[in-house]
């Protein structure tokens, strides 16, 4: 397999692998999840049956988004025309593109995203597993969700992985966003697992955690009664906040704040 052509880029995404597959993170098991990276008009994305535990070179490849974005708009692909089109698009690599890729298109689709991380971690599949799933877009419970998560994020009911996944997924962003003014932090997929959008690495990390916390939260409170999200004017108040601002930015960066 030829070297690919932006080595750092490759570097980034087999370092952010390793970090989700990390066993103590209980963020997924074997070959669960995967991560995203957009490189100009493409995607370096984990490839199907990899482990991100033990992330390596050949465990990704780079596809075209274009060729993508077209048949998840029009979501008529049946399995086999699905898998020829993204064979199609690989540009680099040698294995085969996660059937995920394409709900992975679907969130680099907009600028501010840069980094996708999926996972399946156990206290918020327990929650998406559940009749309270909801409870994990209902409001915001505490000033740090809000810092990292934003105000509002996604839940998708459960659809069938792959092309029908993202072409409701595609819709359903689509529609968040003309109503809140900027894309989701989280996806959540009912039955299945969530979704970080980040604007770096360090980004999609934190959003990562914190969806974890968020619902360790949510089981907490309803282990003793019903969660009850802050008011839409602390909500607005923690949001708008100057330092709050700043340590946002800090945090997206990277740094401790």
């Amino acid at each position: 397999m030829t070297s690919y052509p932006d080595p750092d880029v490759l570097n980034d995404i087999i370092e952010l692998s390793r970090w989700v597959g990390e066993p103590s993170r209980d963020l997924v098991l074997l070959a669960e999840g995967n991560t995203s990276i957009k490189v100009g008009g493409g995607l370096l994305v984990k490839a199907s049956g990899a482990s991100l535990e033990n992330a390596r070179d050949s465990d990704f490849v780079d596809v075209e988004r274009a060729p993508l974005e077209s048949m998840i708009e029009a979501g008529t692909a049946n399995d086999t025309e699905t898998a020829e089109t993204m064979r199609a698009a690989a540009r680099w690599g040698e294995r085969r593109p996660s059937v995920e890729t394409l709900l992975h298109v679907v969130c680099q689709q907009y600028e501010t995203v840069s980094t996708v991380i999926h996972t399946h971690p156990v206290v918020v599949n327990s929650l998406l597993c559940s009749s309270r799933a909801d409870e994990l877009v209902r409001g915001s419970y505490f000033p740090d969700q809000i810092v990292t998560l934003g105000r509002h994020n996604l839940l998708i009911p459960y659809v069938d992985p792959g092309l029908k996944l993202a072409h409701v997924a595609l819709g359903m962003v689509r529609d968040h966003v003309s109503e809140h003014g900027a894309v989701p932090k989280v996806i959540y997929l009912a039955n299945h697992g969530m979704f970080a959008l980040g604007g770096s690495t360090a980004e999609a990390k934190q959003i990562t955690l914190m969806a974890v916390k968020t619902a360790k939260v949510v089981l907490g409170a309803l282990s003793v009664g019903d969660p009850v999200p802050l008011s839409e004017q602390n909500v607005d108040r923690i949001h708008t906040r100057p330092d709050e601002i700043f340590r946002r930015a800090l945090l997206a960066g990277g740094d401790d704040a």
